[in-house]
């Protein structure tokens, strides 16, 4: 199975945001490249947000060239065998903690976000990954810091997007 195929068979088993898993599913139906950074309609990418639910806290990572803090995530990579993989590979980068797992139940949110030209969007599928016991973050060359924040700190520091990733994820443990 392709990447492509794995995002269209992951986003028709997701049951929640129809509209905007329709958008996604029309993309990829139109672009057999929409999986890809040059892909100029847009393109699929995956991230996670990074949790201890132990200590009540998320991993942000503030973003080298947006200036923001997000979760972590990126575009999908040719050795990226499923969307879970790509979003596990950029966590487990971007945060430098080795042993993430992903909260079991496929993605926890859908967001579509404008991006500079030449590509117009990032169709971004978001999970969240699970700290291991005792993981101690390590910043990346893609980022300008990494903090932890409680939960309720994040709408002081993030976008709506991060906040509203951290809410579901916290329904759904």
């Amino acid at each position: 199975m392709s990447l492509h195929e794995n995002a269209v068979r992951v986003l028709k088993e997701y049951a929640d945001q129809d509209e905007l898993r329709g958008v996604y599913l029309d993309h990829l139906a139109a672009h057999p490249d929409g999986m890809w950074k040059p892909c100029e309609a847009g393109h699929v990418t995956a991230s996670a947000l990074v949790i201890d639910p132990e200590r009540g806290k998320v991993l942000l990572t503030l973003h080298r060239k947006l200036g923001m803090w997000l979760q972590m995530g990126g575009h999908c990579e040719p050795g990226d065998a499923t969307v879970e993989e790509a979003a596990l590979r950029e966590a487990t980068e971007e945060s430098g903690i080795a042993g993430l797992t992903l909260l079991p139940g496929g993605p926890v949110r859908l967001d579509r976000h404008p991006i500079p030209a030449p590509c117009n969007w990032h169709l971004d599928v978001q999970y969240a990954a699970l700290v291991p016991q005792g993981a101690v973050e390590a910043i990346s060359d893609e980022s300008l810091d990494l903090r932890w924040f409680a939960y309720d700190e994040v709408a002081e520091v993030a976008d709506e997007s991060v906040v509203q990733l951290v809410r579901r994820t916290l329904a759904r443990l």
